[in-house]
């Protein structure tokens, strides 16, 4: 299994990609992603933002650090 994550800034343009590739490939579409590569992905009306504070926020959990002081 791989996966693809399409960019684009025309909806037409990405619909086309994922049709020509549905016709090659056997594929699903996840819909629009939120994490990829524990990058969390921020969409609004100035673009994206890519941000990993949840990754840190989850590593941190993990090891007992949520309540150390920067």
């Amino acid at each position: 299994m791989d996966d693809i994550l399409i960019f684009g800034t025309s909806i037409d343009a990405i619909n086309e990609v994922k049709s020509f590739l549905s016709e090659k490939f056997d594929m699903k579409d996840l819909g629009e992603a939120d994490v990829i590569l524990n990058i969390k992905l921020i969409k609004d009306e100035g673009g994206i933002t890519l941000s990993q504070s949840h990754y840190v926020e989850k590593v941190s959990s993990r090891f007992g650090y949520t309540d150390s002081k920067p």
